[in-house]
């Protein structure tokens, strides 16, 4: 039998930035696959490409070669809005910052990933409820960002990212502005959550306790990405 189809793949991603009259290669044919289920961890020094690298999988990017394919499919010649909706559909992201909408309660916030995709019903409403349970915030649903702690503002953020049932979640650094241990239960509730329903994870981390919960570890470098 053969193997299933990953759930993403990065094929010879380059990337190159402009620095005045330099030319600053940043990706030199990176390469990743990952399965579906699969969690997978990104490490690497501070400007080594990482975030660039999570922009370009989630097509907010583009690259100068190499190829992203979705479940698949390949992402290249894709308008925005097309491209939008099935990022929409795809994958879910949390970030460093949690970028939540400060005017909204937190149930509102992780509904607001399905309102963009369209009309939001009873459905949708018990599995944002669902979710906010499952991150541990039944209680929180109708308080503001500015009512909750850092951590629990994380967790809002990864209930949202789960919310349209995505393949795929990427994480960039979500406990970067955490402390040890608020940031460990964050990681816990992405792992577990995603786990739950089966969503692949990509995380990048400068926490080596962090990657080692990941069922893979790999390094960016020079480039280009190695098993750690």
């Amino acid at each position: 039998m053969s193997d299933p189809i990953p759930v993403l793949t990065a094929s010879g991603l380059r990337k190159n930035y402009r620095s005045g009259d330099r030319t600053i290669e940043v990706l030199r044919g990176a390469e990743l696959a990952v399965q579906a289920g699969e969690s997978v961890s990104i490490r690497g020094e501070s400007g080594s490409g990482k975030t660039t690298l999570l922009n370009l999988l989630a097509g907010l990017d583009s690259s100068e070669g190499g190829e992203i394919r979705w479940a698949g499919a390949s992402i290249a010649g894709l308008g925005n809005n097309v491209l939008a909706g099935r990022r929409g559909r795809f994958l879910g992201m949390v970030f460093q910052a949690h970028y939540l909408i400060p005017e909204i309660d937190a149930l509102a916030n992780v509904l607001m990933a399905r309102r963009i995709l369209g009309r939001v019903g009873a459905a949708e409403r018990a599995r944002a409820r669902s979710l906010m349970n499952r991150v541990g915030l039944a209680e929180r649903g109708h308080h503001l960002p500015s009512q909750l702690s850092g951590g629990e503002r994380q967790r809002v953020a990864i209930a949202r990212a789960l919310m349209n049932e995505p393949r795929i979640v990427l994480a960039d650094e979500p406990t970067g502005n955490l402390d040890e241990r608020t940031g460990d239960a964050v990681i816990d509730v992405l792992l577990g959550a995603g786990a739950e329903q089966g969503a692949a994870l990509v995380l990048v981390t400068h926490n080596p306790q962090h990657a080692a919960k990941c069922g893979r570890s790999l390094r960016l470098h020079e480039g280009v990405l190695a098993p750690l």
